[in-house]
């Protein structure tokens, strides 16, 4: 065993168990979820947990990483000393869920050919799924790929072209989520390769490349999934695009040489305490956040490691101050604490999570989120999705009572709720809003810290923290405890995959 990483166990097991905490009220005195919220919170267990999770010898919480790895346990042992219990589900060993990564290294050499066109890897088109294929077949123009598109349509062995998004939807990190159902559509429908046309002023083309023409991390899926070929066609070229929405009796080559594969082992950590009303029991909250963060890069003032504070020890230390609290006193419904691996990386953890839910999600009321890039007004707390859920009243009672303004996302043009975790509970129509810190715009105050080796934990302003935790513990609670439905608002984006998630469980 590393001398290092011995030293460090025990720095974490002193931590553990000499951190001095407030000694709760009484029960009798503890008559309000105000009074129970704010009795666990203090400024030493933040700052403990917070210059752990953030210290250097962590080196920066890299997926995959041995400091990562730390955290994992740092959090589950937490969660064992508070008395949150190990969930009993596939996958699962003690408090952690497995959660199957893969570093891809994308095809160096492809060629998409029709008519008198030879597009290239990378600059004419970039492959999103598939790799080693010899596909030839005829093209057909099936519009945005939706359900009703193939309406009438004969596909089946041939080469889908589509254009890229859904529409009404201008947003090129939403192109890349609805990727999946297209997918599945295509192959359902009998296609043999599905080839969307990318062109957006807002990202382009050039700046895609440089990202996905690299090697990438992603959920180890099944070799089904991997197999069915996926291509996102560079849309500059008009009299291309032209050509093959025109499609009548076009016929393509779609060549593509071999990927490369390293597969990774990570993990979520996951825990659970029972509600105590006999019906609600049955219906669970998750508080979650994302204890990863982007590990050692180019160093700042001969700093290189990047310890996130902010983003997202903070998030962690929300989640695990309302494990402790909800611990010492159960709510109405059941909680689950998640805390996600690899969501630096593309949301892996909580799409793993998602997609494989150790408690049906149809059981799951609320997703209550907590992500942050940093602060630069400490008389707030910004909620992102406030205004999406029918708790939004309750989450602004919680902080207005312990003096924070909430506030909602201010700057949508930075796509925050679509990029964080709570987006993949989103997806699947659970309500899931994103508790943060308060931030009026994304200025140098933010940038400054942002994805910085700066960002260290004595930098933060642990008096606003405490009324940040306080806050978000005591809107756990209310949220956890009321009687009101917490669901989307009528007409929301993902109102209706709500519905068909819960279908007569909701409460109107």
């Amino acid at each position: 065993m590393n001398i290092s990483k011995i030293a460090l166990f025990f720095s974490f097991v002193i931590i553990l168990f000499s951190c001095k905490t407030k000694k709760p009220m009484t029960s009798a005195i503890l008559t309000t979820d105000k009074s129970i919220a704010e009795s666990t919170v203090n400024v030493n267990n933040i700052k403990s947990h917070i210059f752990y999770l953030a210290s250097d010898e962590l080196k920066g919480r890299d997926t995959p990483s041995d400091g990562l790895d730390i955290a994992a346990k740092y959090l589950s042992t937490s969660l064992m000393r508070y008395g949150v219990k190990t969930v009993n589900a596939s996958g699962v060993d003690g408090y952690h869920q497995s959660v199957p990564l893969k570093n891809v290294a994308p095809p160096s050499e492809g060629s998409f050919t029709f008519g008198d066109f030879d597009l290239k890897l990378p600059d004419g088109f970039l492959m999103m799924r598939g790799d080693d294929l010899d596909q030839n077949a005829e093209v057909v123009y099936v519009n945005r790929g939706a359900e009703e598109d193939y309406k009438g349509l004969d596909v089946k062995g041939k080469i889908v072209v589509v254009l890229c998004g859904f529409e009404g939807e201008n947003n090129p990190q939403e192109w890349f989520f609805a990727g999946k159902p297209k997918r599945e559509l295509a192959k359902a429908n009998g296609a043999v390769a599905l080839v969307e046309i990318y062109n957006s002023l807002q990202l382009p083309y050039n700046f895609l490349v440089q990202f996905l023409n690299a090697p990438q991390m992603v959920v180890d899926e099944s070799k089904d999934e991997k197999s069915f070929p996926h291509a996102w066609m560079n849309g500059a070229n008009s009299e291309a695009v032209a050509k093959l929405k025109d499609g009548k009796g076009v016929k393509a080559s779609l060549k593509v040489g071999k990927s490369s594969e390293e597969k990774i082992m990570s993990q979520n950590v996951v825990g659970w305490l029972e509600g105590t009303d006999p019906k609600l029991k049955n219906e669970y909250i998750i508080y979650s956040a994302h204890y990863d963060h982007v590990g050692i890069g180019r160093p700042v003032e001969g700093d290189s490691i990047y310890n996130g504070s902010r983003d997202n020890a903070v998030g962690s230390v929300t989640v695990l101050s309302a494990a402790e609290n909800i611990a010492k006193y159960p709510t109405r419904r059941s909680a689950l604490f998640i805390f996600f691996t690899g969501e630096e990386k593309g949301l892996l953890g909580s799409q793993y999570y998602a997609d494989n839910p150790v408690i049906p999600l149809d059981q799951v009321t609320y997703c209550f989120n907590s992500d942050n890039a940093g602060y630069n007004d400490t008389t707030k707390a910004m909620i992102i999705g406030l205004e999406r859920t029918l708790a939004a009243p309750l989450i602004e009672k919680a902080c207005t009572t312990f003096g924070l303004e909430a506030i909602k996302d201010n700057m949508p043009e930075q796509g925050l709720f679509d990029r964080s975790d709570n987006v993949n509970f989103a997806k699947k129509g659970v309500p899931a809003p994103t508790f943060g810190m308060g931030i009026t715009k994304m200025d140098e105050e933010v940038n400054k810290y942002y994805h910085q080796p700066q960002d260290n934990p004595e930098t933060l302003d642990y008096d606003y923290l405490t009324k940040f935790f306080k806050s978000y513990v005591y809107a756990c609670r209310l949220i956890a405890n009321t009687d009101e439905s917490v669901f989307w608002i009528e007409g929301d984006k993902y109102y209706d995959a709500g519905v068909e998630l819960y279908g007569t469980k909701i409460k109107n």
